[in-house]
């Protein structure tokens, strides 16, 4: 219990540090890294949690794809963050706000563990089956026909942002590969014997 208990607070001073880094690093680079950093030890803490699904799907998903993805995107695109940064006290009364909300609603979580600690319950484990094997009995049983709407809205919504962002240039030499296939060999590939010490005449 001990040595659970010196890896929450590990995990979680880390993460508390990466994310303050994410927005105070003036480096775009370094605020993904960091933020990178904080999607690990959030895994750590899910794991910890008895939750070992979400900390995977967090390492893999987000970590792998999502952050990884950012990282390229912000290191491949000449960004101007100058200009970016010069609009900041434009929306810092949005911001104020929804960081206002969030804090209040930090410190209501907080305050309802020490003045109704039942409401809060501990995760329900099935005895003898793991979280990834339940979730995956309930996902795939009750919830079937959603999950499967799901994955279609979600194709349909990577086909839409493929399709508005996809722009043909004129001008531009491109493989039809259609023609490519219908080619007449005879056409386009000429067998000649050459002579030996000869020579290939013009």
């Amino acid at each position: 219990m001990m040595i659970a208990s010196l890896f929450f607070y590990l995990f979680a001073a880390v993460l508390v540090g990466s994310g303050f880094m994410v927005i105070a690093s003036r480096n775009p680079v370094h605020a993904v890294l960091f933020l990178i950093l904080a999607f690990l030890n959030a895994a750590g803490l899910f794991v910890l949690l008895g939750a070992e699904f979400l900390g995977m799907m967090l390492i893999v998903v987000y970590v792998g794809a999502v952050m990884v993805l950012f990282l390229f995107v912000v290191m491949m695109l000449d960004v101007d963050f100058a200009e970016l940064r010069a609009g900041f006290l434009r929306y810092l009364p949005i911001g104020a706000t929804v960081g206002i909300i969030v804090l209040l609603e930090l410190v209501f979580v907080i305050t309802a563990l020490f003045t109704a600690p039942d409401i809060v319950s501990g995760p329900t484990v099935v005895e003898g089956t793991s979280n990834t094997l339940a979730l995956g009995q309930v996902l795939y049983t009750d919830y079937v026909y959603l999950f499967e709407a799901a994955s279609l809205i979600l194709l349909v919504a990577m086909i839409g942002a493929i399709v508005l962002t996809l722009h043909h240039r004129e001008n531009v030499r491109r493989q039809v590969p259609s023609e490519q296939i219908a080619r007449d060999p005879k056409k386009t590939v000429e067998v000649v014997s050459v002579p030996s010490r000869k020579g290939l005449s013009q």
